[in-house]
């Protein structure tokens, strides 16, 4: 048996642990295990009748090749945003350009097909966030063997509670907060710290309740400026050290306005956001007219080396991920559900993204975590 597998959007530390157990598995099983580079991409470039591009877009992998990979983090498989459904006619490899002309997006997944038959591959093992399985779900519709490992620091991959990245997230963004308090003291000043998250604020929600901040601004939950300002005032006249401090979700808006975005669109709809922490910092500074030091942990939150939590969820997905295929499944998506291994329908990634209970998790009037039931929920109260 063939397996392939591959890493698609952006990076999270867990990836390389993943790949290790998932390829020691099947090895250890007496099978063969490819990895393709770049997410999808490396299939979209590869042409079967050209030695050259398979060896530049997939890699052979054994014991040897990832015995060390697990120390660090990222994906030595590398990863890309390419979606095989809808590719720039900019980006069609030369040697597809004479069947795909104009600007596009052309649909190349026929292409993608003959790719994964001339490699002779039985099984692919995408691991991503709604994006990239929802291309893995397209192929399990067009008849290839696919079983899914969600990853994503948003943890917001439906059908699962955990996926791989969001505790390491989480864990840098507390840490990050917790030594920003030093300066921020120092200064009696006003803290803004910006975390990612897209369109879903559990990890600037998560975040902001285990590290104690003053208020916490989430997608889901339009703030009002003044609102925020009198209260923000007030948290600093409180604190003994005259600070105060605030996350902001990068998806979060001001009420009557809109998501910061900037860029093209990518293969999948998404342009890039960020920019709402520096909009708080001079609207507050406008309003009440402190010291505001603006912090955007940004790419720090997912860079470097998984903490054990997803060393330990990355490793079992991959175990489980490798049986399954190995097994004859197909069409699965493993997950962590109550607490329990488990693999649920790859369909459940079309349902959409994962938003935030608010009524169960956040006081919308006061801008901060408020959890109100413990028993019964996710470990990381999703």
């Amino acid at each position: 048996m063939k397996v392939a597998i591959l890493t698609g959007g952006g990076d999270v530390p867990g990836l390389n642990p993943c790949i290790k157990a998932a390829v020691n598995r099947v090895v250890d099983a007496g099978s063969e295990i490819i990895g393709i580079r770049r997410g999808w991409g490396g299939l979209v470039n590869c042409n079967p009748a050209d030695p050259d591009t398979l060896a530049v877009n997939t890699m052979p992998l054994d014991a040897a090749r990832v015995r060390t990979v697990d120390r660090s983090g990222g994906t030595f498989l590398h990863t890309s945003r390419t979606n095989p459904g809808r590719v720039k006619g900019s980006e069609v490899p030369d040697f597809l350009a004479d069947r795909f002309t104009g600007d596009g997006p052309h649909d190349l997944t026929g292409h993608v097909l003959s790719v994964l038959e001339a490699l002779g591959v039985d099984a692919l093992l995408p691991i991503g966030g709604d994006d990239t399985l929802s291309y893995g779900l397209r192929m399990h519709n067009e008849g290839v063997p696919v079983i899914a490992i969600p990853k994503t620091m948003d943890n917001d991959v439906h059908g699962t509670d955990y996926c791989i990245g969001f505790s390491t997230a989480v864990t840098r963004g507390v840490e990050f907060i917790h030594n920003l308090r030093t300066s921020t003291g120092s200064h009696e000043r006003i803290a803004i710290v910006e975390l990612f998250g897209r369109y879903s604020g559990e990890t600037s929600l998560i975040t902001a309740y285990l590290s104690g901040v003053d208020r916490a601004l989430i997608s889901e939950v339009p703030f009002d400026i003044d609102r925020l300002a009198e209260m923000v005032m007030a948290d600093k006249a409180s604190n003994p050290s005259h600070y105060a401090m605030i996350t902001v979700s990068e998806g979060a808006t001001v009420k009557g306005g809109e998501v910061h975005l900037s860029g093209e669109a990518d293969a999948y709809g998404h342009r890039k956001l960020g920019g709402i922490g520096r909009t708080v910092g001079e609207l507050l500074k406008e309003a009440t007219g402190e010291g505001i030091i603006l912090q955007e942990v940004a790419y720090l939150m997912r860079s470097g080396r998984p903490d054990s939590l997803d060393l330990m969820v990355a490793t079992n997905y991959a175990v489980m991920a490798a049986d399954l295929a190995l097994d004859g499944s197909s069409g699965r998506m493993v997950a962590l559900r109550s607490g329990t291994y488990t693999n649920v329908p790859i369909s459940v990634t079309g349902e959409g993204v994962k938003r935030v209970d608010i009524d169960e998790l956040y006081d919308s009037a006061n801008y901060r975590p408020k959890v109100r039931h413990v028993g019964g929920k996710p470990m990381f109260l999703y």
